[in-house]
């Protein structure tokens, strides 16, 4: 399933919701993009048509130095790997174990570790048992911390793996804010938060996607870090959102704001105050109105597709929250 509302989905939604039908030609065209690399920063420039068919450009540099620590791939989940390496981390643990003790054999076959204990007694057998219990769980942990994983619930209610979200979120917040600024820049006096929301999705929405296959499946597998996305020029839905969310943590950094996953799309909630036709979401009693970054359709902030209020009115989402 891909991330974005086929045009005839759409252009059935405007008609059922009684909004005006755009052209579908006029959306979501980026005109330009440009990147340059010095010693010290890295240089873009957009051009591209916003919701009205006007043209807008935008030049930021963001700083080579602010990105250094911040992954710049994601790297796909594999289960046999991640056990190799807790399968190692727990063979150290059983080594700080006196022989004398116990005799201790962790072996990894498959996905699954098994791990056998002899003892004098069942009660030593049973504290070791533990020991390397806890050793399990902190390096699986650690794997997790390591490589930008983190362990979710699906909207299917399934355990899975995926790409840490709201940590690259965190990360990349701050090597952002030239980006973050450049937009504020372009706003008229007077201008509100909306008119900023606008105008960053106008942008977002026209950097060519990728499609998402289903997020428990796909293991990280085709998601973009912000820095990633942008210089590549392209990026997922998953990818969008981690980057626009970076953006606007930048521009508002104490406002609650959630990332909405669905089981093939992610979109935004923040809580700025909805107006009438807002689509909106709510969770522990604050009302998040939600935008989606991902294109191609420009769909203004408070709009969504077909699909996601479905889903959203059937409780198929999983909300994360943006430290």
């Amino acid at each position: 399933m891909q991330c974005w509302i086929s045009p005839r989905l759409l252009r059935l939604w405007l008609i059922a919701t009684g909004a005006v039908i755009l052209s579908f030609s006029t959306a979501a065209q980026q005109r330009l993009f440009k990147r340059l690399n010095t010693d010290t920063h890295y240089q873009f420039e957009y051009v591209w048509l916003d919701e009205q068919g006007e043209q807008q450009a935008i030049q930021f540099a963001l700083e080579r130095e602010a990105l250094q620590d911040i992954p710049l791939q994601q790297t796909t989940y594999r289960p046999d790997i991640a056990q190799r390496y807790v399968a190692v981390e727990m063979t150290k643990a059983a080594r700080d174990i006196d022989p004398r003790i116990a005799r201790i054999n962790v072996q990894q076959r498959g996905d699954e570790i098994q791990v056998g204990v002899r003892a004098a007694s069942d009660a030593i057998v049973a504290d070791i048992q533990d020991q390397l219990s806890s050793a399990k769980v902190a390096a699986f942990n650690n794997y997790l911390d390591k490589h930008y994983y983190t362990e979710y619930l699906t909207p299917l209610n399934q355990n899975a793996i995926k790409p840490d979200h709201v940590r690259y979120i965190r990360e990349s917040t701050m090597a952002l804010i030239p980006l973050s600024q450049a937009f504020y820049d372009q706003l008229q006096q007077h201008s509100d938060a909306r008119h900023y929301m606008n105008l960053l999705l106008g942008w977002v929405q026209s950097i060519p996607y990728n499609t998402l296959e289903d997020r428990s499946e796909s293991h990280g597998s085709g998601f973009s870090p912000p820095f990633t996305l942008l210089s590549q020029n392209q990026g997922d839905c998953d990818s969008k959102a981690v980057l626009t969310a970076s953006i606007m943590r930048a521009f508002l950094p104490s406002t609650p704001m959630v990332l909405v996953l669905l089981e093939n799309h992610a979109l935004l909630g923040i809580a700025l105050p909805p107006r009438a036709g807002d689509k909106t979401i709510t969770q522990n009693g604050i009302t998040y109105v939600m935008f989606d970054p991902t294109g191609p359709a420009l769909l203004p902030f408070g709009k969504v597709s077909p699909d996601t209020i479905m889903a959203i009115a059937n409780r198929r989402y999983t909300l994360e929250t943006i430290q």
